[in-house]
């Protein structure tokens, strides 16, 4: 009787390929975590041409992830320093600034109205709302761009060790194959008369 996955012993599958390609896998339950490790056996030319094209396309999805979590970064950072001058400007005694105008350059500059705060909320809408209802609104998108960012980092590092393990059956494939010969392989099980 087979054990049920997650039981610690390991079972069998078909990775499915494009065009009916198979490479066989063994994947390990522990901790609840499924870790994949490619079969001990010598990759044939279409085995390693397969891993390689996974490996690259692995790689340039984890580039995409990483490009979206610096973007997430950017718009919290961006987002963060908006609340701060919100916050410097509701306390500002004349409303008095520093407007950055690029270049290292900056204006002192009074704004008319620091209550009234206009918001891009996507898609180009721009609505106007109150100093402190711009800062909540601000924090809850910072909220929101921390669980993206938290579900782009697991995903990313899911990929990269999907990517490793693809690399690491590469290596094994190439260091096996000087030393693979035409000869048949002998089993445990079988006797050795040469003993």
């Amino acid at each position: 009787m087979r054990p049920a996955p997650g039981q610690g012993m390991p079972h069998h599958d078909v990775f499915m390929l494009p065009a009916d390609k198979h490479i066989r896998k063994t994947r390990y339950q522990k901790n609840g975590e499924a870790r994949i490790v490619a079969a001990a056996q010598p990759l044939d030319q279409r085995e390693v041409e397969t891993l390689q094209y996974y490996l690259k396309e692995y790689s340039q999805q984890a580039e995409v992830f990483a490009g979206q979590l610096e973007l997430m970064e950017n718009g919290r950072m961006e987002a963060l320093a908006a609340i701060e001058a919100l916050e410097a400007l509701s306390t500002s005694e004349d409303g008095t600034v520093l407007l950055q105008i690029g270049g290292g350059a900056s204006l002192r500059a009074k704004v008319l109205e620091p209550e009234k705060v206009l918001l891009n909320i996507g898609s180009e809408v721009i609505v106007e709302k109150t100093n402190a209802d711009a800062i909540g609104y601000l924090k809850d998108r910072i909220t929101e761009l921390e669980a993206s960012q938290k579900k782009v980092a697991e995903a990313l590092e899911k990929l990269r060790g999907q990517t490793n393990e693809i690399a690491k059956r590469l290596e094994q494939g190439y260091r096996q194959a000087p030393a693979a010969s035409p000869a048949p392989h002998r089993h445990d099980n079988e006797d050795n008369d040469e003993e």
